[in-house]
């Protein structure tokens, strides 16, 4: 009796074996994809998006919680565990651009991870499962690279209707890519319509807002160029670019034998439809109503064909997305918000650099990009005999004046500023101390910064219309429900080790998620 109440006893204490590991993780970022979508647009959703919200952990207050809500620091954040002052990755202009690493076979910007910093959850896998593999895929090269890190594995995008990558990544591009470039999807869809999913009744959006793509076609349908090359540039702005996106993902998976070889592999899709749309018509458009839905139908059949080739139990997925996006500042004014401007630092900036060429020599000792004032060479100016302090605080002064800002703020102030302050928070999260930036700009709410000559809608601040985004793990061992406390997408690397039992290699701003694990 005593030597069984010893084993029942010695059973208990033995750590629980962990579950196995799926045989696919899959994460879908979409790219510019508001966390209110789901819920305005939930009584038509059908699909993909349906399925994980009613069957997943769900967590309604998700945030990309640094300054600068941009694809590249989106992308980085989301599988490393770590913000944009951890990962080098701060702005869209220096994120991936990299002239030694040369597209295959196309003529364009070469691309490589060689800014990002540190390690991603697939360094994590591999580290555990020497045999994993990793296939990313995307329209943008950013959105291909930074999910998966500095690991020289599978990567791909879109690139004037074909897919490629670098010579980062190899020296040729595989068969199989080839043969699927081969079938010019793209191009065969020249003179093609986007029409409405829906009756046109389903649809609550003014149609005809002159606003809207520049005042160019902003009705439906809208018809791809008669001219092959041009539909295919053109058809990254269609819905149509997440379908031909999650198809070669789909023959990637194949080609490859991920998820059937014995190990845990993962496979990365950022899907880039939603931000080119949401871009030209706004997030209150019929046109970003639509994309949605027929995403929702995409990810449908996308998941479906998982299913049937690896089994439910064998697929660990998550949605989420990279920032959200603000309005057209004609439509937020319509909405009660009468300050909304777009803000153009551009002229103060060749002032200033115009003056310090005369003093200095050189040209364009400054930059300004996305809430930034960047000055990479100090030391040169202050060299040439240029009180440097003085000019920024000039500068400084000539921001704060245009209509739209908030506040600006020295870097140097940032490390001791309030915390509670969502806008400063972010900033410290955003900006590493060796990155050259010597101010940060925060504009008032339903401002955006603006780009002459064309009149988009934007995302980039601090604040939570572009901060707020979807997040959902789906699959065996999650457990579903909605949440409602907020979380950070820097949660969902530290997440998912937890729940395939790897151990990061180095400290990770994000925490796991107990509520997803069963």
């Amino acid at each position: 009796m005593i030597r069984a109440l010893f084993a029942l006893a010695a059973a208990f204490a033995r750590p629980t074996p962990h579950p196995p590991r799926p045989r696919l993780v899959v994460v879908v970022t979409v790219d510019q994809l508001r966390a209110d979508y789901l819920d305005r647009y939930r009584s038509q959703l059908r699909g993909g998006l349906l399925r994980l919200l009613k069957e997943g952990a769900v967590f309604t207050e998700a945030y990309q919680d640094h300054a600068i809500t941009e694809t590249a620091p989106g992308h980085a954040s989301i599988l490393s565990g770590r913000f944009p002052a951890h990962t080098g990755i701060i702005r869209n202009l220096a994120g991936v651009q990299d002239s030694s690493a040369p597209l295959i076979g196309l003529r364009g910007t070469g691309a490589s991870p060689a800014r990002f910093r540190g390690t991603e959850l697939f360094d994590w896998l591999k580290a555990a499962e020497p045999s994993a593999r990793a296939l990313s895929v995307s329209a943008k090269d950013r959105g291909a690279i930074l999910p998966i890190g500095r690991a020289k594995e599978q990567v791909y995008w879109y690139v004037g209707g074909y897919f490629t990558t670098s010579r980062y990544y190899a020296d040729s591009l595989p068969l199989w890519v080839r043969v699927f470039n081969a079938q010019r999807i793209p191009f065969r869809a020249a003179e093609t319509q986007w029409t409405l999913l829906l009756p046109e009744r389903d649809y609550p959006e003014p149609d005809s807002v002159p606003y809207e793509n520049q005042g160019r076609d902003f009705t439906f349908p809208h018809r791809l160029p008669s001219d092959s090359g041009s539909a295919a540039l053109a058809f990254e702005g269609t819905p149509g670019i997440d379908s031909l996106t999650l198809a070669f993902a789909l023959e990637g998976l194949r080609a490859l034998r991920l998820g059937v070889r014995g190990a845990t592999d993962l496979l990365a899709v950022s899907l880039s439809g939603t931000d080119y749309i949401g871009h030209a018509y706004g997030p209150d458009s019929r046109e970003i109503h639509d994309q949605v839905l027929r995403l929702d139908r995409y990810l449908s059949r996308f998941f479906d064909q998982l299913f049937v080739r690896y089994g439910q139990d064998n697929v660990l997925i998550v949605l989420t997305a990279d920032h959200g996006v603000t309005p057209f500042p004609e439509r937020s004014r319509v909405l009660g918000h009468p300050g909304a401007v777009r803000v153009i630092p551009d002229t103060i900036i060749q002032a200033v650099n115009a003056a310090l060429d005369q003093r200095a020599g050189g040209a364009g000792w400054f930059t300004f990009e996305s809430g930034m004032l960047l000055l990479p060479d100090s030391a040169g100016l202050a060299g040439n005999g240029v009180p440097v302090d003085s000019v920024v605080a000039d500068v400084a002064t000539r921001l704060r004046a245009l209509p739209g800002v908030q506040r600006v703020d020295p870097v140097a102030n940032l490390e001791g500023a309030d915390s509670a302050d969502p806008a400063l928070r972010r900033w410290r999260r955003q900006v590493p101390p060796d990155a050259g930036v010597e101010l940060v700009v925060t504009l008032k709410p339903y401002c955006i910064w603006g780009v002459p000559n064309l009149p988009i809608a934007m995302h980039g601040q601090p604040t939570d219309l572009d901060a707020h985004v979807p997040l959902v793990f789906w699959g065996s061992g999650v457990r579903r429900g909605v949440h409602a406390e907020r979380v950070r997408t820097v949660d969902i690397a530290p997440t998912l080790a937890k729940l395939l039992d790897l151990t990061p290699a180095e400290p990770l701003d994000g925490h796991v998620l107990t509520e997803v694990q069963e």
